[in-house]
């Protein structure tokens, strides 16, 4: 099932998405549920037989606005470094040039701000003056379903609601300059994030492809099962002594062919598109502006 946060008449509604991806019928959630997005539903345990009046007729996907699936996620999403083989090599001489940790001992964790986030098609605002290295990232999200602490990687996909995609947007210089990544992660707009939520009985993880697109030149491209930390390794990670909540955010990583890894490193500017597709998701496509 595909869950959608969307706009339609002024106001923020959800909705499943139909199989055909052309329709959506809403959901009988409160003004006030709504406001979070699927993340009414998820906290409702997905029951959607509680939310499956309709307010009408099925609604045509071109006739409203797509938001991201957790427009209002509940805090920080947690995002995942270097966590493909062949990307963790492209940058072992940019940004981990000082580091000195393994990477196939322990995940690298850092996290985007919850305000960063927007939809599916939203423009992606450069911060000029701020930042010149502007760049890229393809990636998988895992969404919580089942919230709990020190979760065993064993029993960890039984926590997991569904997947998203997201573009984890990153100022390179600024994540370089302070030797620390929350910054240059965290400008206005660089979490585009959707177009719904995929719930985890229709799509494995584990085995889908992840590719994405600078202005139509396929830029990146890679199957999931080539993770350094798969995702029951990185949920037991995050757990560790730290409480997930349903609603929250796992992004698992971006493959290799990121502006920074290419010679010379090629950065976004102003007119370009980004476009992403995960199999068994969909896709999103946002302009930099």
């Amino acid at each position: 099932m595909r869950i959608a946060t969307y706009q339609w008449n002024g106001q923020r509604h959800v909705g499943v998405v139909a199989e055909d991806g052309q329709s959506l019928t809403p959901l009988n959630l409160e003004p006030g549920q709504a406001r979070t997005g699927a993340l009414a539903v998820i906290e409702l345990g997905g029951d959607l037989k509680q939310l499956s009046r309709r307010y009408g007729q099925p609604l045509l996907i071109r006739d409203v606005k797509l938001e991201a699936p957790l427009p209002v996620p509940r805090r920080n999403i947690f995002c995942v470094g270097r966590n493909y083989h062949a990307h963790a090599k492209e940058l072992s001489a940019s940004v981990f040039k000082n580091n000195n940790a393994n990477p196939e001992a322990w995940p690298i964790i850092f996290t985007k701000v919850p305000e960063c986030v927007v939809g599916p098609t939203a423009d992606v605002m450069l911060p000029t003056g701020i930042s010149e290295q502007i760049d890229y990232e393809s990636e998988l999200a895992v969404v919580i379903g089942t919230g709990g602490r020190n979760i065993s990687r064993a029993n960890a996909l039984k926590h997991v609601f569904g997947y998203t995609i997201v573009n984890d947007v990153t100022a390179r210089d600024v994540q370089m300059r302070h030797q620390q990544w929350d910054l240059g992660k965290s400008f206005d707009t660089f979490c585009p994030m959707g177009p719904w939520i995929v719930t985890a009985d229709e799509l494995d993880g584990n085995r889908t492809r992840v590719r994405g697109w600078v202005n139509g030149e396929l830029r990146q491209d890679a199957q999931t099962t080539d993770l350094i930390f798969d995702i029951p390794t990185l949920i037991e990670t995050c757990s560790r002594g730290i409480t997930l909540y349903p609603g929250d955010v796992i992004a698992t990583g971006s493959p290799a062919g990121v502006g920074m890894g290419m010679n010379p490193p090629q950065y976004l500017k102003s007119g370009d598109v980004v476009r992403i597709e995960i199999d068994g998701i969909g896709v999103i496509e946002n302009r930099f502006m």
